[in-house]
C-alpha cells in the first residue's frame, strides 16, 4: 500500500540526530519500506548516500525502491569513455551520473526498478536480498526460470540477465543496490552501452557484457507496479514490519537536512568526469587530401578528466607545424570535454592566418579530436 511519507517523525526515528519524537519509538520497531516521487537519477543517487551517512539501521533495516527517467549510471572507479557512447548520449539528453558504489554501468529508464537494501555492516547480505526477489518473482509468476548467480546477477532462463548488483560498505553501515529489468528499452541500452571510442588505455574497471532481457517479455503481468508492491509485501513479511511503501521526495529538506547539495555535487562534472581513473588515448585518423588519405596520430593523457599531455601529429605539408603545436599547447590543461575543445579551437583560429583552406582543415581537426571525446 503506498501511503505518502507525511509523518516525518517517524523517518527521523531511525536517525542519528536527536529528535522531540519519543512517542514513536513504539511505532518504528523493525525498519522502512521508502519509494521516491522523483524520476531524477541525481536526486535518487542523493538519498542513498543520505541514508547511509545519517540512519541509525541497528535492527531497523530499510528497503528503497526508486526509478529514473533515461540515464547511464557508472561505477564509482570507471571511465566512462570507456563503458559509454557519449556521442548518443549528448543527443539524446541521456544523463550520465556516477555513482559511490563500485561495480559496472547500468542503463536505467521507466522500465526498470532500482532497489536498494540498507543495512548494518554485520547484517549485510547481498545474496539474501537477491533470494527475497527471487522468492517474489517465482510467486508472482511460478513458471520463471530466475537464479541468483556467484557474481550476485539475477538470470533468466538460465542466460538473460535480468538484474546487475552494487554495493557500498561503510564503517558501521552498508547498502547493497540493484536493478530489475521489467520494461526497459532494450535498444537504447545496447546502444548506450557501446562505447565508440577507439585507442583507450586504463586501469578502470570494466564492465562484463551480458545478454539481457525483460520480465514483460515472459509474462505481461510483470510489470514495475505488481512487482514493487509483491517485493514490499515480502520484504515487510520477512522482517516483520508494515507493509507500507513510504513515499518520499528527494528534494525536501525537512526530511533529509542537506541532501540538495549532495544532489548538486552528483551532477557536476568534476564528480562525474573529474573522478575518472588516469588514462590514456593513443589513435590515428584519416583525412582527405588531394584524393589521398593522410593518417594524423593523436596521444592524450588524461588525469582527473583534464589532458595533461597532449601530441598531435599531422603531416606538415597538410597542416603546418607551427598550427599543430598551438593546439597542442592549448588544449594541454584543458577539460577532456567537446565543449571546452570546440572554445579552444574558436580562440586558435582567430590567431591563424586568413587563410580559407588552412581554416578549413583546422575545422577538420578539430572535429576529429571533439570525435574522440
Amino acid at each position: 500500500m503506498l501511503i505518502p511519507f507525511l509523518m516525518k517523525n517517524r523517518f527521523q526515528l531511525l536517525c542519528n540526530h536527536k529528535v522531540q519524537a519519543a512517542g514513536f519509538k513504539n511505532t518504528i520497531k523493525s525498519g522502512l519500506i521508502l519509494q521516491s516521487v522523483s524520476n531524477d537519477v541525481y536526486q535518487n543517487l542523493a538519498v542513498e548516500d543520505w541514508i547511509h551517512d545519517h540512519v541509525n539501521l541497528e535492527g531497523k533495516p530499510v528497503l528503497f525502491f526508486w526509478r529514473n527517467s533515461p540515464s547511464l549510471v557508472i561505477g564509482r572507479h570507471q571511465n566512462p569513455w570507456q563503458e559509454c557512447n557519449l556521442t548518443l548520449m549528448r543527443e539524446g539528453g541521456i544523463k550520465l551520473a556516477r555513482r559511490l558504489s563500485g561495480g559496472g554501468t547500468v542503463y536505467h529508464d521507466m522500465g526498470n526498478i532500482n532497489l536498494t537494501f540498507f543495512t548494518t555492516k554485520t547484517k549485510y547480505d547481498r545474496m539474501e536480498n537477491l533470494k527475497l526477489i527471487v522468492r517474489v518473482l517465482n510467486a508472482v509468476q511460478p513458471q520463471l526460470d530466475v537464479q541468483a548467480t556467484k557474481r550476485f546477477d539475477l538470470v533468466l532462463d538460465g542466460q538473460f540477465k535480468i538484474s546487475g548488483t552494487a554495493a557500498k560498505i561503510g564503517r558501521t553501515t552498508a547498502y547493497h543496490h540493484c536493478t530489475l529489468l521489467c520494461s526497459t528499452d532494450r535498444t537504447s541500452l545496447s546502444s548506450l552501452l557501446k562505447s565508440p571510442y577507439q585507442g583507450i588505455k586504463s586501469n578502470a574497471t570494466t564492465s562484463i557484457p551480458a545478454m539481457v532481457k525483460n520480465l514483460l517479455e515472459k509474462d505481461p503481468a510483470l510489470t514495475c507496479e505488481v512487482l514493487i508492491n509483491a517485493i514490499a509485501a515480502e520484504y515487510a513479511a520477512y522482517h516483520q514490519i508494515d507493509n507500507h511503501i513510504n513515499l518520499i521526495n528527494p528534494t525536501d529538506e525537512t526530511l533529509f537536512p542537506g541532501i540538495n547539495s549532495k544532489a548538486k555535487e552528483l551532477r557536476t562534472w568534476e564528480w562525474i568526469y573529474g573522478r575518472t581513473p588516469k588514462f590514456s588515448v593513443n589513435t590515428t585518423f584519416n583525412v582527405l587530401c588531394e584524393q589521398a588519405h593522410l593518417e594524423i596520430k593523436v596521444f592524450l593523457d588524461i588525469k582527473n578528466g583534464r589532458i595533461i599531455v597532449c601530441k598531435i601529429d599531422a603531416p606538415d605539408h597538410w597542416l603546418p607545424l607551427e598550427i599543430c603545436d598551438k593546439l597542442n599547447s592549448a588544449l594541454t590543461g584543458s577539460k577532456f570535454c567537446p565543449i571546452e575543445t570546440t572554445m579552444i579551437a574558436h580562440m586558435l583560429l582567430r590567431t591563424c592566418p586568413e587563410d580559407q583552406e588552412l581554416h578549413s582543415k583546422w575545422n577538420v581537426l578539430c572535429e576529429k579530436i571533439k570525435g574522440i571525446m
